[in-house]
């Protein structure tokens, strides 16, 4: 039996063509309505780009060399569709989590508080979406695939995010998947750029192994990952890792993903468990150095340690839904949990449920039902798939968000 390989994972829509030589045009056109409560000032009603998939704007292209040799690429922009920017910020705005904007919960002081509502401010200022303005933001890469795998360079999805994306039972569409429980400080690098990625498939098994270096660097930052998949029509499961290091060369967030679907019915159940860890935080290190001028050496060295630990990750994420598909009609159930095993003890329950209705095989109306519970130091607020829900008003609030929206494919 002749086996070949190619490569996999959320880029194998770029294989699919059969032309010789061929480039299309493709994306997502996703615009609601939603109302999130449990913010400062209350509940928040807003037109929103991105309730069930963010909207995009993408080219792919593949060309057929021989010999079982072809070239692709991908280039893929991400874009709000409520204003037509290519970025966001949280409905929090700036809002930090307390457990890493009070000097009391960070073990700091009182009097120090308005050194850590500057520090705060500055870090709260790099939370959102694509806040550079990146216009190929989502994805861009080129390949080469040959009878013994592929090869792709470029901005791409890491290994285990394609994990939680294929066994989340929502796939990452809006406020009720999994990884929004878990998204301020996020718990897995979605994509990475500068990065160099082998992939392979034989029948239902895949696997990928990417490796990336910082931007400007090649001593620090550098990331590797992993993952390996078995699919069938009853039964799939799959394993991913990932791993990097922050500006300053140490280990940071690392991310280690299982997950699991099963036929059951007419449907099919979706588990996930993963494991989170970041004991060296990115984007820390320089704090010592922009407070010391006003506190001293020997108290910003303090005041940056509180930060360390503030942003430190420790915990399990936990993630079980059921999907039905019947005519037109998708149904999906979910119940996702952040299991925080620092002292801050910051964990975030989701439930809800979500349901699309196929008008066409391009076009469906979506509304979604889901409920943060907040415990502890816990403060999320759900966002969708487009952008970030932020945090609550105070640490132990919770959440509820309702949306509508109607999306379109192309």
């Amino acid at each position: 039996m002749k086996k070949t390989f190619v490569f996999t994972a959320l880029a194998t829509a770029a294989l699919a063509c059969s032309a010789q030589t061929s480039v299309t045009a493709y994306g997502i056109l996703d615009v609601g309505v939603s109302q999130v409560s449990g913010y400062k000032g209350g509940s928040v009603k807003m037109l929103s780009s991105g309730i069930m998939d963010g909207t995009r704007l993408g080219f792919r292209g593949t060309e057929d060399l021989g010999g079982g040799w072809r070239a692709l690429f991908t280039a893929e922009a991400r874009i709000e569709a409520d204003n037509g920017t290519s970025g966001s910020r949280p409905q929090s705005g700036t809002q930090l989590p307390d457990r890493v904007s009070q000097a009391a919960l960070l073990g700091l002081p009182n009097a120090l508080q308005p050194v850590v509502n500057a520090v705060s401010g500055g870090i709260g200022n790099t939370i959102g979406v694509n806040l550079a303005g990146a216009f190929w933001d989502r994805q861009i890469f080129v390949g080469l695939v040959t009878p013994v795998g592929a090869i792709l360079a470029g901005r791409q999805y890491t290994p285990a995010y394609e994990i939680n994306a294929t066994f989340d039972t929502l796939q990452t569409q809006s406020s009720l998947a999994a990884g929004q429980v878990a998204s301020i400080p996020a718990s897995v690098d979605i994509r990475l750029s500068n990065s160099l990625a082998y992939r392979i498939q034989l029948g239902g098994f895949s696997a990928a192994l990417m490796a990336a270096a910082g931007e400007g660097s090649t001593s620090t930052g550098k990331f590797l990952g992993a993952n390996a998949m078995y699919k069938t029509p009853a039964f799939s499961f799959g394993v991913g890792y990932n791993t990097r290091e922050n500006e300053k060369g140490a280990k940071s967030l690392t991310s280690t993903l299982v997950g699991a679907t099963v036929a059951l019915g007419p449907g099919s159940v979706s588990a996930m468990y993963g494991q989170i860890k970041d004991s060296n935080p990115t984007g820390v290190s320089g704090i010592a150095a922009q407070v010391t001028p006003s506190v001293g050496a020997a108290t910003a060295a303090v005041v940056q340690g509180a930060y360390v630990n503030g942003f430190k990750q420790d915990g399990t994420l936990m993630h079980v839904g059921y999907k039905l598909v019947t005519g037109p009609n998708t149904f999906y159930v979910a119940y996702t949990k952040m299991d925080d095993k620092r002292a801050a003890n910051a964990d975030t329950v989701s439930y809800g449920a979500a349901y699309s209705y196929a008008l066409s095989k391009r076009t469906d109306i979506n509304a979604v039902a889901t409920r943060f519970v907040n415990s502890g130091l816990g403060q999320a607020a759900p966002g969708a798939a487009g952008y970030l829900g932020g945090v609550t008003a105070k640490a132990g609030d919770d959440s509820t968000s309702l949306a509508l929206g109607v999306r379109h494919r192309f």
